[in-house]
């Protein structure tokens, strides 16, 4: 990767540089591959990394739009690497795909796909889906709740998934949504009543799980409620990168205690 060196002190937050100061800040860049109908990824990220002025973010999309998924049992490679191709460009640090499809499939299936996007680009790749799983395998979690928009069959799908991989889903809440716009529309009011209705089930941590669904800014303060780790898609796909990235995600705390690994 390109050597890039800041003239200015990364721990300030991003409001307190000037212009200059701010576009010339970061050493770390890094890429994020998302689905194409989706609204919600970049709007986490950048609010992640306000706090975080060394990391500049790049993004590449991907066609996920609608109800019908024209891949069903796999990712459509010809796209997700041209997508990737586009951000090696930049001769990227990170590459990660913030999605989550590959947790209602098969980790594995996350494991191929970023060993491929590695392949094309020659920056690490994870996955949201991978992310979740580091963090299970780091603190020996097996016992979890799913919070998600999805109908009760792609709900199902996620559970059976996860149950594969070891982990066990004491409690399931979704919205019953099935277009993959509509997921970004959730109220937090409904985010919320499902965070503190999977809690009941006393999970070791909660998953909020689609990068189209806005739980994230709610992270902090549901963990705070509730006394329990809650870990949003989007949120762990870029903790992971920037982790692979080397960077210290202290200063997002207000994001998840993820953030403070």
């Amino acid at each position: 990767m390109k050597n890039r060196t800041m003239p200015t002190d990364p721990s300030h937050p991003i409001a307190e540089l000037s212009p200059r100061a701010g576009f010339a800040a970061p050493t770390k860049f890094i890429g994020w591959i998302t689905p194409s109908a989706n609204t919600v990824v970049e709007r986490v990220t950048l609010g992640i990394l306000r706090h975080l002025p060394e990391v500049s973010a790049h993004f590449s999309r991907t066609s996920v739009v609608g109800a019908v998924d024209p891949f069903p049992t796999s990712y459509d490679f010809d796209n997700m690497l041209t997508a990737a191709g586009l951000l090696a460009d930049a001769q990227l640090d990170v590459v990660a795909w913030n999605g989550s499809k590959g947790g209602s499939l098969d980790f594995a299936l996350d494991h191929d796909l970023a060993a491929r996007v590695q392949t094309r680009t020659g920056a690490p790749c994870t996955t949201s889906t991978l992310a979740i799983d580091a963090v299970f395998r780091e603190d020996k979690l097996r016992r979890f709740a799913l919070v998600c928009p999805y109908a009760d069959a792609y709900r199902d799908r996620i559970v059976a998934t996860f149950g594969r991989a070891g982990y066990d889903c004491v409690a399931a809440r979704n919205a019953g949504r099935t277009d993959n716009y509509s997921f970004s529309q959730i109220p937090e009011s409904e985010i919320v009543a499902m965070l503190r209705d999977a809690a009941r089930a006393r999970p070791e941590a909660i998953v909020a799980f689609c990068t189209n669904f806005p739980a994230a800014p709610l992270v902090a303060e549901m963990e705070h409620e509730l006394g329990i780790p809650i870990y949003d898609s989007v949120s762990m796909a870029v903790w992971h990168a920037l982790r692979l990235a080397g960077v210290d995600t202290a200063r997002a705390s207000a994001w998840g205690r993820v953030f403070t690994r």
